[in-house]
């Protein structure tokens, strides 16, 4: 299994921040350290199921040596390690219908948030079965 680092950001009036030297697409942000943990992996599995289904390679994970002499870096106050999801299947096209207002709405808050259509869609239908399953 991968480890990837996660930068910690703070400033005083803000969440927590994370983000993904490896991806930089790839930020977050949290109330609390428990909070951003547990995002930093949602993020980083959306991140990496999309690059997948885009055929794009993943990158191996660069080290904190080599991270820590990154000037963009220097302000970050803490290292998060995520673990890169142990499998990840390649995605498998499918066909739904949606009504297309319904459709534009989700377009358009993917784009806001920086998620592909099929990477919102994931995660709304891992959200809403986890809440089912509790």
């Amino acid at each position: 299994m991968a480890e990837y680092i996660a930068l910690i950001h703070k400033d005083a009036d803000s969440a927590y921040g994370a983000s993904f030297p490896d991806f930089p697409g790839a930020v977050t942000a949290a109330s609390t350290l428990e909070e951003l943990r547990t995002e930093a992996e949602e993020v980083l599995a959306l991140h990496l199921e999309g690059m997948v289904e885009d055929g794009d390679p993943l990158p191996d994970p660069t080290s904190l040596d080599v991270i820590a002499g990154y000037p963009d870096y220097r302000d970050a106050v803490a290292v998060l390690v995520v673990n890169a999801p142990e499998s990840l299947a390649p995605a498998v096209r499918i066909n739904i219908t949606i009504p297309d207002p319904v459709l534009k709405r989700i377009d358009r808050y993917a784009a806001q948030h920086g998620l592909t259509r099929s990477g919102f869609l994931v995660q709304a239908a891992k959200k809403e079965m986890d809440a089912r399953s509790k």
